[in-house]
Formats: C-alpha cells, sequence, structure tokens
C-alpha cells in the first residue's frame, strides 16, 4: 500500500510540474501578446492623428473650392436644368446625325 502512496504523490508532482510549465508558456505567450497589441495601439494612434490631419486638410481644401465656385454658381444651377441638359442633348444628336 505504502507503493501506491508514493506513486499517488509521484504523480501529484509530476502533474504539478506539467501545470506550471504549460503556466509559464502561456505567460509567455500573452506577454508577448500584450507587448504587440501596445504597438500596434500606437501605430494605429498616429495613422488617426495622420488621417485627422488629411481629413483636415480636404476640408479646409473643399471650403476654398467652394468660395472660388460661389460666382458660378448661378450658371452650373442653369445648365443643371434638365430643360438646358435635353436641349444639349439634342444638339449632340443633331450634330452625329449630320456626319
Amino acid at each position: 500500500m505504502s507503493d501506491l502512496g508514493w506513486l499517488g504523490v509521484s504523480l501529484l508532482i509530476v502533474s504539478l510540474a506539467a501545470i506550471l510549465v504549460e503556466f509559464v508558456m502561456v505567460a509567455e505567450q500573452s506577454l508577448r501578446l500584450a507587448k504587440r497589441g501596445q504597438l500596434l495601439a500606437e501605430r494605429l494612434k498616429t495613422e488617426q492623428v495622420l488621417l485627422k490631419t488629411q481629413v483636415d486638410t480636404l476640408m479646409a481644401q473643399l471650403q476654398v473650392t467652394a468660395l472660388v465656385w460661389r460666382p458660378y454658381g448661378r450658371v452650373l444651377r442653369w445648365l443643371r436644368h434638365p430643360l438646358v441638359i435635353a436641349l444639349l442633348r439634342s444638339y449632340v444628336r443633331r450634330r452625329v446625325a449630320a456626319r
């Protein structure tokens, strides 16, 4: 019976050692994963700053474009009118038919 008792104790020690080894491996992987996550978060932060500056630049350029095109607004409204578009298309059709 004494041999069975020592066998149980030795199995307990071996299983605790295996659990400890697995714990160390998991801890190492999670540290690597946390470090990688921090690197990705920093990269994402810099990309967000870059994207925000590009969006701000684009919005400023759109405002300048709107300011430049303001005098031509009435002409553009006239050119987008359906009757003007139909008239221009009829001219194009006549010119193509004349060729």
